[in-house]
């Protein structure tokens, strides 16, 4: 195909983005607001490459609010952005430049991001004295990565998304470039998609069911202007809060940099996963974009659109800020919804993943105005939508601007992370008074939450940590949050961790002292894995990972953040524990029920579903129980849905110093108590392999070691 002079063809308004033909590419983009819409079409990504522009003829080349077009003889690879005139308007909402590129809100992948100067994009003149209402005459056409056509064609062989029940998972957090990123890491693609594939013996060893990766959508790295103060370089945006292009996987996680290589590495990670039982999710970022607020750069959504894609303040000249970002994304325009919805089809018809985990998910139930809905269509329409009917929706159920539904999210069907649940746990397990009551009902599958609305245990993800904040390495080691390196003075991060670093901030030479923060790390994802709901592993956290106190490690791309792999040898007792507590999770559905307990028999047997007790064997008076509680749970027909019995368990807590004796229950049907689980024993005694149980010397009454938790499951002993 010779470069320049394309025939132009009227094309088609639908599909929206650029779509490969038979004989060329289809164009299409909307915008309500402008006055013209030209397609530059390049012939390289060099950043003074050859193109040409297209003027599009609103009489001819307009239907409705789509701009579009057909170029015969383009394909696959070729590489394009927009441009957007009308009025430059900014108290009216409206900011459209003529000289400033804009990429296709539906582009498949973008060219390197690596030497965009987000400067050049200013739709305003940044002069000594301008403010946000000049207007740039600066032309950036060369300066802006491209998008790249894409032609969705690829062998899955046969692969489709796994779509595992919720009860049934256990998800791992983790970060694409992070997880091997480290020279120790062992593969042969540090940093990528393709090293993720490396590690799916980890994952199998491990025995999680799912990845939920930290956002892979296209994002610039380079954003930042921050200094670390320690070594005066300049930080990164590593977590990627901070969307380019919702439906580009990030080209710098592909080893492959040829031309849409990063959509085909993508697929290939997806499809090997899957080949493992591997699941994919995505945390997903639709609450707002890298564009920020008034004084931010013009890139896409802002230049073909602006009063339409953000929601604006009563002076649309500014935005409105429940991101904490700078703007708002419009969720609930009906534009906006159909962008939402087509995304997140996209990644699941074409891409398999089989779920999302949606940042500051809130947002997403706002209208134009800002205000919270009862009934928000957006929220609706994924939880309804028929492509997504087997896919996993998880809300982070709040925002930057003061909302907070957990327990009250609207929609159906979605699961939430529950905050709670992290809250009450650290509290219970750190010594807290008055938190032994918040512990049973975060273990019974927080029904105060989700019962009311007819909602299951299962749509409480379950975690203790998280990519934001402390690792559990760090909960257990500091009291205060160290952020120094972020170059915000330590202001950053929150300051309510509900840590403790057991008389010594850091790490220790104290051999007792260490082995005591092992214990608790043991406590606190034993308890994760015990609980109804569906638990959420922090990546890492199996074999301590520590990112030295900062609790806000955004910016960090270096080995604050990276996996350090020889941790694995350092902690195998910590990471033998891991394994074998989500090995012995997954094989009791006891601790995957559908339905939460009743408290009742249920007339199948002579006991209730659970029978919580102190550690002398009564009811526990909940407002005066102190740091122990044990709980005794009937295996029978745990599985209701598919009629399965499991074990009998006896379960002991002890968060206090001192070690306590628990009077314990007779097990029924002749069978007796064996110890499976005891954090206070050193490995490999703290958790027993199925067949090795130890046998009870004791048949009434079991020791618990302060700061510890205590397993016992019912057998046929002969």
């Amino acid at each position: 195909m010779a470069f320049g002079h394309f025939a132009v063809e009227v094309g088609k308004a639908l599909p929206l983005g650029a779509v490969p033909t038979d004989k060329g590419v289809n164009f299409a983009v909307f915008s309500r607001n402008a006055s013209a819409i030209t397609l530059v079409i390049y012939e390289s990504d060099a950043p003074d490459s050859v193109y040409e522009e297209i003027l599009l003829d609103k009489r001819k080349y307009r239907t409705g609010n789509i701009w579009h077009c057909h170029i015969p003889g383009l394909k696959a690879g070729a590489l394009y952005l927009y441009r957007a005139d009308g009025p430059y308007a900014p108290e009216k909402g409206l900011r459209f430049n003529s000289g400033k590129a804009l990429i296709d809100p539906y582009a498949k992948a973008l060219t390197d991001l690596s030497r965009w100067d987000f400067g050049t994009s200013l739709g305003y003149d940044n002069g000594k004295n301008s403010t946000d209402l000049s207007y740039s005459h600066r032309d950036n056409t060369s300066d802006v990565p491209r998008c790249i056509v894409i032609n969705d064609d690829f062998d899955w062989q046969g692969d489709a998304p796994l779509n595992y029940p919720l009860r049934f998972s256990v998800l791992y957090e983790t970060h694409v470039r992070g997880l091997t990123k480290n020279p120790n890491s062992g593969v042969d693609h540090p940093g990528t998609y393709r090293g993720v594939v490396e590690k799916i013996p980890y994952f199998k060893d491990l025995g999680i069911t799912s990845l939920e990766f930290l956002p892979v959508q296209e994002f610039s790295e380079y954003e930042l202007l921050t200094k670390n103060p320690q070594t005066g370089e300049t930080l990164k945006n590593y977590w990627g809060y901070s969307t380019v292009a919702f439906f580009a996987p990030k080209l710098s996680y592909s080893s492959d940099q040829s031309p849409g290589g990063q959509v085909r590495e993508f697929k290939e990670m997806v499809r090997e996963l899957h080949k493992a039982g591997l699941e994919v999710i995505l945390d997903i970022v639709f609450n707002h974009t890298a564009e920020g607020n008034e004084m931010g750069p013009t890139f896409s959504f802002r230049g073909l659109d602006n009063s339409i894609y953000y929601i604006l303040n009563e002076n649309k000249r500014f935005y409105q800020n429940y991101s904490g970002c700078g703007n708002t994304v419009n969720c609930n325009h009906p534009v906006v919804r159909t962008l939402i919805i087509e995304c997140l089809r996209y990644w699941v018809v074409e891409m398999h993943v089989d779920g999302f985990r949606f940042d500051l998910g809130s947002i997403l139930g706002r209208d134009q105005e800002g205000n919270l809905m009862e009934n928000p269509p957006m929220l609706e329409r994924i939880a309804e939508d028929p492509v997504l009917s087997a896919t996993k929706i998880i809300a982070e159920a709040w925002d930057a601007g003061g909302a907070y539904q957990v327990g009250w999210f609207p929609g159906g069907r979605w699961a939430e992370w529950n905050d709670r649940y992290r809250d009450d746990v650290r509290m219970y397990w750190k010594g807290d008074l008055k938190q032994t009551r918040y512990l049973a009902t975060r273990l019974s599958g927080s029904s105060d939450l989700y019962l009311r609305d007819g909602r299951k245990p299962f749509h409480s993800i379950n975690f203790i940590t998280s990519h934001d904040g402390f690792t559990m390495r760090d909960l257990v080691t500091y009291e205060q949050k160290h952020n120094e390196e972020n170059g915000e003075n330590n202001a950053d991060g929150s300051n309510n961790n509900n840590s403790s670093n057991y008389g010594f901030e850091g790490p220790s030479a104290d051999s007792e002292l260490e082995i005591l923060r092992q214990r608790q790390i043991k406590n606190l994802i034993a308890t994760m894995m015990l609980s109804q709901g569906t638990p959420m592993l922090l990546g890492g956290d199996e074999m301590a990972r520590t990112q030295n106190g900062n609790n806000n490690a955004y910016c960090q791309d270096n080995g604050i953040s990276w996996y350090d792999w020889e941790l694995v040898l350092n902690n195998a007792g910590l990471y033998r524990f891991v394994k074998e507590i989500i090995s012995f999770r997954l094989r009791h559905p006891g601790f995957m029920r559908p339905e939460f307990y009743t408290g009742r028999d249920g007339n199948y047997n002579a006991i209730p579903d659970i029978l919580w007790l102190d550690a002398e064997g009564e009811t526990p008076d909940w407002e005066n129980i102190g740091p122990c509680l044990a709980l005794r749970m009937d295996g029978s027909r745990a599985d209701i849905l598919a009629d399965r019995d499991d074990n009998d368990f006896f379960i002991m807590f002890n968060a206090g110093e001192e070690s306590a004796d628990f009077n314990i229950c007779e097990p029924l049907d002749g069978k007796k108590w064996v110890r499976i689980i005891d954090t206070g024993l050193p490995p490999p005694q703290d958790i027993l392999l199925p067949g090795s149980e130890k046998q009870l010397t004791n048949l009434e009454q079991y020791t618990v070691m302060g700061r510890s938790l205590v397993v016992l499951i019912s057998r046929l002993l002969y």
